[in-house]
């Protein structure tokens, strides 16, 4: 029995306090991206090329148009923002970079309210520099986490490393690997870990002065932690990426990614998570 006060699961509800302080989350961050001559995109709920999105797109929620073609509500803004900007409106206008104040919706009934940027040709320290620059803003708490995905895929490639070790933070299996280069990876963990490379593979190095490169471009006082092992499935990204998290809650997540022949950067911030924050300060 559904009764009338009932919600779908993981749908969202907001009202009162919570519902001032997303409203005002949404205002500062577009003020921000204005001030930072981004231009505003809101992308259409319904899309045709959702799956090209998704190795498994059993999370996209399917439909019907008139003509019986099948379409998919929008899971995933990114690649309909680059899609569409490339596409479809790229003969009107020479902007390249692009912000978004919209939900994705995933099967069931799964609703993630993000605020996203996309810059096309865009570089890391300038799409990691606004997302830095909102979380100051908004006063939010969080830590700084660089690393880069194409480190663990040359460690599976060229090195035999299960990625699944990099992804259930299984140190101590590759600790017993003992490796003295692959121990001296795991044991970096703040930019001045990075001046020392020596004894790294040659291919393994050049990446991670991409991370120390970056990193010495990039001010933040909140606290950065460097993590060149961390590995999660991440669509698209395949180098350089950053995450902002507070305790166990993610903040923000992004970095450079490239779908087809479109090279960019981007991120998103994850609304719920900072009106969590908020809310749990009063």
């Amino acid at each position: 029995m559904i009764f009338e006060h009932e919600i779908p699961t993981k749908s969202k509800l907001y009202f009162g306090e919570c519902a001032r302080i997303k409203r005002q989350i949404e205002y500062d961050c577009a003020e921000t991206f204005y001030e930072n001559d981004f231009e505003e995109i809101v992308t259409p709920l319904f899309s045709y090329h959702q799956h090209g999105a998704f190795e498994d797109d059993k999370k996209l929620l399917h439909l019907h148009d008139e003509h019986n073609h099948t379409v998919t509500l929008r899971a995933d803004s990114t690649s309909d923002v680059v899609r569409i900007v490339t596409k479809r409106i790229g003969r009107t206008t020479e902007s390249k970079k692009w912000f978004y104040i919209q939900p994705a919706v995933s099967f069931p009934t799964e609703e993630q309210h993000q605020i996203g940027a996309e810059i096309l040709d865009g570089s890391f320290v300038e799409v990691a520099s606004i997302a830095i620059t909102l979380v100051e803003e908004l006063e939010l708490e969080a830590i700084l986490q660089v690393s880069n995905m194409r480190i663990p895929l040359i460690l599976n490639e060229k090195y035999g490393v299960d990625l699944q070790l990099l992804q259930d933070t299984r140190l101590e299996k590759i600790l017993a690997l003992d490796t003295p280069w692959l121990s001296k990876l795991v044991h970096i963990h703040r930019a001045e870990d990075l001046e020392d490379l020596e004894g790294i593979p040659l291919d393994i190095q050049s990446e991670l002065v991409l991370m120390r490169e970056a990193l010495e471009k990039l001010s933040y006082d909140g606290g950065i932690v460097v993590a060149p092992l961390f590995y999660a499935k991440m669509r698209y990204y395949g180098s350089l990426t950053f995450r902002m998290f507070y305790e166990n809650e993610l903040l923000v997540r992004g970095g450079l990614y490239q779908i087809e022949d479109v090279k960019a950067s981007g991120f998103a911030l994850y609304t719920d998570a900072c009106i969590n924050q908020k809310m749990n300060s009063f």
